[in-house]
């Protein structure tokens, strides 16, 4: 078999996803991307060349994320590393968002990942190899006012990584949450930030926002570099299974670990009272 890596990239058309799916077809290996718009994914990425399998997916569809697995095992004969890109951020605090704006956060960041991880991973048990990248966020440790949407999933996507790794592990399968903090891609662009529909002037979120929106084109991390760390990782005998990338996300997440940890053990006195005596 090809000593050439396979990839299964979803939401490979922009962002992050992109980066990285140019960034290992440089690198020699082959991608299967998805996108939702084949013809952006085209038109990013280029139609000719053999190692690229482009494939229009909806992931939040099982039965269309099970077809394009197997068709990216038909075309290139293995999947050896998964990253779960594709992602959708939805400004609005609790109040504000519906039923069906929260639903669609959930199904995009967390059973889109779910789906692919379901249907990838009989290959990969299989094949006895296999490495799954998880994008989570610094998000994903921290929750945000006006964010508990993406806050939800992304915490979520956490756990799920970290019970993952625990039973692939003895399948010699390897399992990474990614939690980039701010990279400079389009995902803070007025293209990419959904807002509530139902605006309740208290909360003000138009204010978060606008900051959100002000720090495009402004994001400190460079996603080239998280491309190729990327790569990297998934050459590693035992790599992280938790990863944050850049230092703001570092950085935030183990301040806000300390503060947890402080206020735990503040009211320890309660946590250690419950006990039957």
């Amino acid at each position: 078999m090809s000593s050439q890596k396979v990839w299964f990239i979803t939401g490979a058309s922009k962002g992050m996803g992109l980066e990285t799916a140019n960034a290992v077809l440089k690198n020699g290996d082959k991608v299967a991307a998805t996108s939702r718009n084949l013809k952006e994914l085209i038109d990013q990425i280029g139609n000719q060349n053999e190692n690229f399998l482009p494939l229009q997916v909806d992931i939040t569809n099982d039965a269309a994320v099970k077809n394009a697995i197997q068709t990216t095992i038909d075309t290139f004969g293995k999947i050896d590393v998964v990253l779960n890109n594709a992602g959708y951020y939805l400004v609005g605090s609790m109040e504000e968002i519906s039923d069906e704006e929260f639903r669609k956060t959930i199904d995009v960041n967390l059973f889109g990942t779910v789906n692919v991880i379901r249907n990838v991973m009989p290959f990969l048990r299989q094949q006895k190899s296999g490495h799954i990248l998880n994008i989570a966020s610094n998000m994903g440790y921290i929750g945000y006012a006006n964010t508990g949407s993406y806050n939800a999933a992304k915490f979520a996507v956490i756990g799920l990584s970290e019970a993952l790794a625990q039973e692939a592990k003895q399948f010699d399968i390897k399992v990474t949450a990614i939690a980039p903090g701010m990279f400079r891609t389009s995902f803070m662009s007025d293209s990419t930030l959904a807002q509530a529909k139902n605006k309740i002037p208290v909360y003000n979120v138009e204010k978060h926002v606008n900051m959100l929106k002000s720090f495009d084109g402004n994001q400190p991390g460079d996603p080239k570099k998280l491309a190729r760390i990327l790569i990297d990782v998934t050459q590693l005998e035992n790599p992280p299974v938790h990863l944050p990338l850049g230092n703001d996300s570092f950085n935030s997440i183990i301040e806000h670990r300390k503060t947890e940890a402080e206020e735990m053990e503040s009211w320890k006195h309660l946590s250690f009272a419950t006990n039957f005596d």
